[in-house]
């Protein structure tokens, strides 16, 4: 559930009509539903009733404004960082230190400086070179950093390649085969505080299968390491859960999720931790648009909109679906080409589609676009960096505002031997 929805035969964010906004800030513009946030936060955290100990962090990649961090940190919720950046943006948003996991296969000496002396909770290690840095790094500060192993166990997510995480040939993890050595090898260095493995196979999963054969084979991992005399305290399960970008999909619920997970690990003994991310932003976020022109087509007209492939990029990287609905429907129905104004083919948000039909100058919005569209914006073509609005009930605030090109072309210089 969401709380985008008609009244009167208008979208309204909550109760602030997407007309107004789009009058007001201009499009394109990415509206969130801090109701939706909220709601979804603690819809995911009811459906882990079942695990007795437990940890959430919210996956900061997804979604990094301030704002939507804001809200999360106050529904208790941690945060998975991927870069120093990050990290401060949690802070900044007033998550705990010692709630933050900092995850990511390319974590510099400077960035594990700066989140030690930040006295972050975890370390998701990935590699023995990693983990070795580390122990470095914080032995030379003084410090003990805690840390968990990152497990690739090799189990194809069946979601798109390029947001798959936990098949043998991809970056993320080390190979199970390979984990107990590691494990050993760097549980003895000095400033390093392995406590666990983690593992997280990828992310729009639509079925609960590869998470539960994935969290088997952690869970036989947790006992042979156990075996071995290590202590595990912390396992974490990553994030992952798919979201309904067409009304037709039907993801497994957080309850459903829980469930399992309850079930397989019960036995662990252990903090089980989970990066939610998608499953709490997508859904709470839409990119509300305004339509340029209609331009004929050979099969279907081209419907030209000003939100580009540099404001979501989805649909270009990953050939994403976002349904896309007008915000004053009339009731018909057209088939036609959703396109941005970027010079690229790949600029095409759907062909063939049918939609609410619309005309030059009305709005429409793309859903479900709170996870992995703003933070992914950029300013090819020289256009600006998309604006973004909280919604609060009644009320509304800009919460990240729209960086002109002339803004980004002033934080550029011309050498004077030009």
């Amino acid at each position: 559930m969401d709380h985008f929805a008609l009244v009167d035969g208008e979208l309204f964010a909550e109760r602030v009509p997407l007309s107004r906004i789009a009058e007001e800030v201009g499009t394109p513009v990415y509206v969130y539903s801090r109701a939706t946030l909220e709601r979804h936060a603690d819809v995911f955290r009811e459906g882990l009733a079942g695990v007795e100990r437990k940890h959430l962090a919210f996956a900061v990649k997804s979604n990094p404004n301030l704002a939507v961090l804001k809200v999360l940190a106050g529904r208790g919720y941690g945060a998975d960082v991927v870069s120093a950046g990050e990290l401060d943006r949690a802070l900044a948003a007033g998550i705990a230190a010692q709630d933050i996991v900092f995850s990511g296969v390319g974590k510099t000496e400077d960035e594990m400086r700066h989140a030690l002396a930040k006295g972050i909770g975890q370390f998701n290690i990935e590699s023995e070179e990693e983990g070795r840095m580390l122990a470095a790094v914080a032995a030379a500060m003084g410090l003990t950093a805690n840390a968990t192993l990152r497990i690739n166990p090799d189990v194809d997510a069946g979601t798109h390649a390029k947001i798959s995480t936990g098949k043998a040939d991809n970056k993320f993890g080390v190979g199970l085969h390979v984990g107990p050595g590691i494990y050993q090898r760097l549980s003895q260095l000095p400033g390093i505080a392995l406590r666990g493995v983690a593992v997280h196979i990828g992310s729009q999963l639509l079925s609960l299968d590869p998470l539960e054969a994935a969290f088997g084979k952690i869970g036989e991992l947790v006992a042979h390491l156990r075996e071995q005399g290590h202590t595990i305290t912390h396992v974490d399960l990553g994030g992952g859960l798919g979201v309904p970008y067409q009304a037709a999909t039907e993801p497994p619920s957080p309850a459903d999720y829980g469930a399992l997970v309850a079930r397989v690990t019960r036995d662990w003994d252990a903090v089980i931790q989970f990066e939610p991310g998608r499953v709490i932003a997508g859904n709470a976020g839409v990119l509300l648009t305004r339509v340029i022109r209609i331009k004929p087509g050979i099969r279907d007209p081209f419907v030209v909109v000003d939100a580009a492939m540099n404001d979501l990029a989805r649909p270009a990287l990953y050939d994403a679906w976002h349904d896309f609905e007008a915000v004053r429907p009339d009731g018909t129905r057209m088939t036609a080409n959703i396109v941005g104004p970027v010079c690229e083919s790949g600029d095409t948000f759907a062909m063939g589609r049918d939609i609410d039909t619309v005309v030059a100058g009305d709005l429409a919005i793309f859903r479900t676009a709170g996870a992995y569209g703003a933070t992914m914006a950029s300013s090819y073509n020289s256009r600006g960096i998309v604006a973004e609005v909280l919604v609060d009930d009644d009320r509304y605030a800009v919460v990240a505002n729209r960086i002109s090109p002339a803004e980004i072309m002033a934080a550029e210089t011309v050498p004077d031997w030009l």
